[in-house]
């Protein structure tokens, strides 16, 4: 019988309609977080620490890639520096801010978090767990 897996999701996706920016943007914003692009083709990309657990990619049916409301994908940060980095190299990319670095202890005790939309739109966010105070 195989072993059950630790994590529940194998990976996330984001459509872009200009691969090359958006694979520059995500090539030096998850790299604040330790994590590289594993997987390259023409025109999409994986992206994690060993396994490619997110993706951006031109859509497959040829059409324009859109941001979803109410969607976004949170990326683990192993310190408050990882979030606060994140945060400064989207932004320096051509990202916005959607949230600065800091405490939201109106998600939970010690949940901090940077929120910021990539070039394309998508929400994105940096998080971890810290002491509560």
């Amino acid at each position: 019988m195989p072993k059950p897996h630790q994590h529940a999701v194998s990976h996330v996706s984001l459509g872009t309609n200009d691969y090359p920016r958006s694979k520059a943007f995500y090539d030096a914003v998850l790299a604040t977080l330790q994590m590289r692009c594993v997987m390259d083709f023409s025109l999409g990309a994986g992206y994690g620490r060993t396994y490619p657990e997110f993706w951006i990619q031109q859509p497959h049916d040829g059409g324009r890639a859109s941001a979803g409301n109410g969607v976004h994908v949170a990326f683990l940060a192993n310190s408050i520096d990882e979030v606060k980095a994140f945060h400064a190299k989207a932004l320096e990319l051509g990202g916005t801010d959607d949230g600065p670095p800091g405490l939201r202890p109106d998600y939970t005790p010690g949940y901090y978090a940077a929120f910021v939309r990539d070039p394309d739109g998508n929400k994105i966010e940096a998080t971890l767990m810290v002491a509560a105070k």
